[in-house]
């Protein structure tokens, strides 16, 4: 089992016994594929496609690994190719090419969607016939406390983890029973040691590999609500679900839609992300938070990102409060070495806010470029030290991952990431796979009505890098337009979004996560929400913080919120 090398040998011998076994080079791919050798995994699947060209698994793999590397090269025939597919395979009610968590990416209908996830889900119930167990009974009285158990293979240093850590300690004791079932083993985090710390009981089931046994120990707890935030991701193991040990369970959090499943009775969310008008595109019924259903941990994870003082020198003229930051969950060393001056704004909103902006006047700031450009750890201002905030990894690899919280004074510029200190910064930080052909076109019409604008992108992969340069430059945009930097560890991915002016959403699959991430810093997200679950998480969270006024309602809406907010000084 997950035995990579093993079978990368295995179908590699079998391709030299026999050159033109396609379903050998699709397996490969597959395994290149889940190993994140993106080019590799292209590379045999089309030979597959060479080999045996009415082959729909290679196909719809391929057309998902030009989406992970924005390769739009024949977009058009390609998604009408990928859709006839599902539409056959659907008909001929088999299993889909396309993977449950795959198919928001691509023009499918709602029905299309559920009904792959439901065949995948009736895959789990075929699977679990063959243990010919009873199923449980449960009583219809609730005796004592509500017994809730959360199942995940995520507790660990994973997003879902970074989200969530909290809310097992977060629940009424006095009426609240909390099970965190973990379905992968410990990866020795401060994720992991503290959602087993804060639930008063956590079983790790990773060494339980029959779902039989371990349905049979979640029964044995007297579950009631038993939660699945898994879903279709990496990990999950639904088959314990299909033999339903709970008599409610619930879908939350960790993947964004339907399961399709009978064995699933509802979906936590909230209006704004599953409004109560396309009810049908999913098999679950809804259970609405009142405000959103997505969760973060940031204010436990990075208080100092709260705490700022914005760096400028005595000669500076036109004061920026995002080219040079420092954060810090004590300020006071500098802020007593160092001279001060608080200015105060008021934002236009709904309701006027006021805003205090603590500005630190250097003699020079040539200490601070000096350190960046050797790639030093820290230097002295007044006496006291700074950390580079690049070196977070080096300095305290635990505070990096955002296990701790960093207890240096860590500053962030713009110089850091070859951001320009005068350009109007737009940022999306987003795995490359959520853009699509319509989203850069946007986006490009946006740089082009800002003047001196750029858009700061991640290599998330690198190899989408020139793919994505590429097709904004036959767009006319220049390459200088748009400026990426390398993944970052945790901590820093989320301080340096303080750089930005603004964070464009991907409308056909949101930053989720992602957009929590950007907004905790203060930089405003602009999105368009879909009818998809994953195309409305954002505005879920921006109408939960008070600022509809960023969800736009049409692609011209978007570009004219991103335009006026890069233009717009007031």
């Amino acid at each position: 089992m997950q035995d990579v090398s093993g079978a990368l040998q295995c179908y590699t011998r079998a391709i030299q016994i026999n050159p033109a076994f396609a379903d050998a080079h699709s397996n490969l791919a597959s395994i290149h594929k889940d190993s994140g050798n993106i080019p590799e995994a292209i590379q045999s699947y089309r030979t597959a496609l060479k080999l045996k060209p009415d082959f729909p698994d290679a196909y719809c793999n391929l057309a998902h690994c030009l989406q992970i590397v924005c390769d739009w090269t024949d977009y058009e025939p390609r998604m009408k190719k990928l859709v006839n597919i599902v539409a056959d395979q659907l008909e001929k009610n088999r299993l889909p090419s396309v993977h449950p968590h795959h198919s928001m990416l691509y023009p499918l209908s709602h029905e299309f969607r559920k009904a792959i996830a439901a065949r995948h889900a009736n895959l789990c119930l075929e699977k679990i016939n063959v243990l010919h167990q009873f199923p449980y009974k449960f009583s219809a009285e609730l005796r004592g406390r509500l017994r809730i158990g959360y199942v995940s293979s995520d507790f660990g240093n994973h997003p879902t983890s970074h989200l969530m850590q909290s809310v097992p300690g977060l629940h009424d004791r006095t009426k609240v029973e909390v099970f965190c079932y973990a379905l992968s083993q410990d990866d020795g985090t401060t994720f992991r040691s503290k959602i087993s710390r804060e639930a008063e009981h956590f079983i790790d089931l990773s060494s339980v590999s029959c779902n039989g046994k371990a349905a049979d120990r979640i029964y044995s707890d007297n579950i009631h609500i038993l939660v699945n935030m898994n879903g279709y991701t990496k990990g999950a193991r639904n088959e314990i679900f299909a033999l339903r040990p709970a008599p409610v369970q619930v879908m939350w959090l960790g993947y964004p839609g339907t399961s399709g499943a009978s064995f699933m009775d509802y979906l936590i969310t909230d209006a704004v992300t599953s409004p109560i008008e396309v009810a049908s595109q999913y098999s679950e019924k809804l259970a609405y938070m009142p405000y959103t259903y997505f969760v973060g941990d940031h204010k436990q994870m990075f208080p100092h990102l709260k705490e700022r003082l914005i760096v400028s020198d005595k000669n500076g003229q036109n004061l920026a409060d995002n080219v040079a930051i420092i954060n810090a969950t004590d300020l006071s060393p500098l802020v007593e070495n160092t001279d001060v001056k608080e200015i105060k704004e008021i934002v236009k909103a709904a309701k006027p806010v006021e805003i205090s902006l603590k500005v630190a006047e250097l003699p020079t700031t040539t200490p601070i470029e000096n350190m960046i450009a050797s790639g030093q750890v820290q230097t002295s201002l007044n006496g006291v030290l700074v950390q580079n905030g690049l070196a977070t990894t080096q300095t305290n690899n635990k505070a990096a991952t955002g296990e701790e919280v960093p207890q240096n004074i860590v500053i962030t510029t713009r110089q850091q990431y070859g951001l320009p200190d005068d350009a109007v910064v737009y940022c999306n930080f987003n795995q490359l796979y959520k853009i699509d052909p319509m989203t850069l076109h946007m986006w490009v019409n946006i740089l082009k009505a800002v003047p001196n604008a750029v858009l700061w992108l991640l290599r998330f992969p690198a190899v989408g890098e020139p793919n994505l340069m590429n097709t904004a430059q036959q767009l006319g945009l220049p390459t200088n337009k748009i400026i990426f930097s390398n993944v970052a560890a945790k901590e820093e991915h989320v301080r340096r979004g303080q750089l930005a002016d603004v964070c464009l959403d991907t409308p056909l699959c949101n930053g989720h996560t992602t957009s929590m991430d950007v907004l905790w810093t203060g930089t405003p997200v602009v999105t368009l929400p879909g009818e998809t679950l994953a195309s409305r998480v954002a505005a879920s969270q921006l109408n939960t913080l008070g600022c509809p006024e960023l969800i736009a309602r049409s692609r011209q809406e978007y570009q004219d919120i991103a335009i006026k907010l890069g233009t717009d000084k007031e």
